[in-house]
């Protein structure tokens, strides 16, 4: 039995810190187990890459935490600078998959075990969401699903086991570059078939329903609720990446299925209608399905299976997040995997509920873990020198319709920025904030010019005005120069005739006759 519970305690911290967590991997600099793993994972690399966001080591997480930055900048309106994408660029193999970092990408990539999943597929959703990188998005694509397990899922590296954090998190992928998870088959399996495998259905203990569970334990098989690997599969159930678009997110509140079953899912009536009941939560059809929304009171299209599967998930989440005072626990650190003393924030995984929350559609389950890490954020370690942290949040912000240029006092996109290289010419900054924000962008810049100009325009007008009221005092004084602009001022006065004026006037009151006669003369 302490073998057993040692094991589990083992699954559930490697997902969080990564070891098949797409995400946590990345934050994993700013949210360490123990002060040991912290000055091992922190330490900062003998020699930064150039274009790398970034000091710190990067072997585990560089194209994770590269990929994160450049979509967080994305999603605030600037637009990455060149040495930063170029970077990206450059950790590409040749065959479309990507490592979690390539100390020299002039050397090729090793073999295909080597590659990352969890890598290729947050940079593959970055590269999508910059745009005009196709051939690089087609051949990680490509690349993703000739990799993919006969279950439909996949593994952090070729050839293991699946994973609901691998396998949401290349969904996700798929999704964000316009391609349906769904139609991503192997053997007639989609990721969506792996991940309803892993989700805690009407046989599990009522508080964990609609949980998804890292991987079953490799040898009871048994499923155990995981926040890390649910937050990733609500994300790719709804269809999303994790760049969200609050304004166009649909108004589907996360519900779950009634099993009609007793806690520990068994039937009070005795009877044998059980094939429902072994069904993961969440998996409705038909009327009950047609009536979730937002409201619950105007019929809806009914939900895609992998839809409902994310709703079910979502409110786990929710009532996850109400029981801990709107943010997810880390796993304990304690003997006792329930220890609640021991169980800390886990900053990079409310952050992802938030987005995963937004992706499906619910404002009112994602404002309190918003304005808790809006409160809170600044209690995680370290965060401001890692850019998936600050990523996260910057995310998370915009999902949830908030500034991350002011996320509860704080600039995250400043912060980011200031950790990589600078963003490129045009960046136009988040929303109005730019305005107030001298790191917004363009809108500043322009204020200075109008501000610059309407100088100027003062300083010539003042100049003008000198000038003429000279030129007044010298016409006053010895008459109005010839061309200059005292005789401009006057020259709608009548002035005395000269004598060729006077001569010109009398020749024109001579008759015609006279004045042919000189005419003709001359011209003899």
């Amino acid at each position: 039995m302490i073998d057993h519970h040692a094991r589990r305690r083992t699954l559930r911290r490697a997902a969080l810190a990564g070891g098949a967590a797409a995400l946590t991997a990345a934050v994993a600099l700013a949210q360490p187990a123990t002060a040991a793993a912290a000055a091992v994972s922190a330490a900062p690399a003998a020699e930064t890459p150039i274009g790398l966001f970034g000091r710190s080591d990067p072997t585990y997480d560089g194209v994770l935490r590269q990929s994160i930055a450049l979509l967080a900048q994305d999603a605030a309106g600037f637009e990455p600078g060149t040495p930063a994408v170029d970077w990206l660029l450059g950790q590409q193999c040749a065959d479309g998959s990507f490592l979690s970092f390539r100390a020299d990408p002039q050397e090729p990539c090793p073999d295909v075990t080597a590659a990352d999943s969890n890598a290729t597929a947050l940079a593959t959703q970055a590269l999508a969401a910059l745009g005009g990188h196709e051939e690089q998005v087609s051949a990680a694509l490509d690349w993703l699903a000739g990799v993919q397990n006969a279950d439909g899922g996949w593994s952090f590296n070729p050839g293991g086991p699946s994973d609901a954090n691998s396998t949401a998190v290349v969904a996700s992928a798929f999704s964000a570059a316009g391609q349906d998870p769904a139609e991503v088959r192997r053997e007639g399996n989609s990721p969506f078939d792996a991940l309803s495998a892993l989700q805690l259905g009407c046989d599990a203990p009522e508080g964990e329903r609609g949980a998804f569970a890292w991987q079953p334990d490799p040898e009871s098989g048994e499923l155990s609720a995981n926040d890390a690997a649910t937050v990733d599969a609500v994300l790719a159930s709804a269809g999303s990446g994790l760049l969200v678009d609050p304004d166009a997110t649909p108004a589907v509140a996360p519900t779950a299925e009634p099993c009609g079953v007793g806690d520990e899912g068994e039937d009070p009536e005795g009877t044998e209608e059980t094939e429902q009941e072994e069904e993961p939560a969440g998996q409705e059809t038909g009327e009950a399905a047609a009536t979730d929304g937002a409201s619950g009171e105007e019929p809806q299209a009914p939900q895609t299976p992998q839809l409902a599967s994310g709703a079910a998930g979502a409110a786990r989440l929710t009532a996850a997040l109400d029981d801990n005072g709107q943010y997810l626990a880390a796993p304990a650190t304690g003997t006792d995997p329930g220890e609640g003393e021991d169980r800390l924030p886990d900053f990079g995984n409310t952050a992802k509920a938030v987005i995963a929350l937004a992706a499906l559609g619910d404002d009112a389950a994602l404002a309190g873990p918003l304005g808790w890490l809006s409160e809170h954020h600044t209690e995680w370690p370290d965060h401001t020198q890692s850019p998936a942290a600050l990523g996260l949040l910057v995310l998370a912000a915009h999902a949830g319709g908030a500034s991350p240029t002011d996320f509860g006092g704080s600039n995250l996109v400043d912060a980011l920025n200031a950790l990589g290289p600078a963003p490129g010419d045009g960046s136009a900054g988040d929303g109005d904030d730019s305005a107030d924000d001298d790191s917004g962008g363009g809108l500043g810049a322009v204020l200075w010019v109008i501000a610059l100009g309407l100088l100027a325009g003062i300083g010539i007008g003042v100049l003008l005005s000198v000038r003429r009221a000279r030129a007044r005092e010298t016409d006053a004084a010895f008459g109005p120069a010839e061309g200059g602009e005292g005789g401009k001022a006057e020259e709608t006065e009548e002035k005395p005739a000269s004598a060729t004026e006077r001569k010109a006037e009398d020749d024109d009151a001579k008759p015609a006759d006279e004045k042919d006669g000189k005419d003709g003369n001359d011209t003899a």
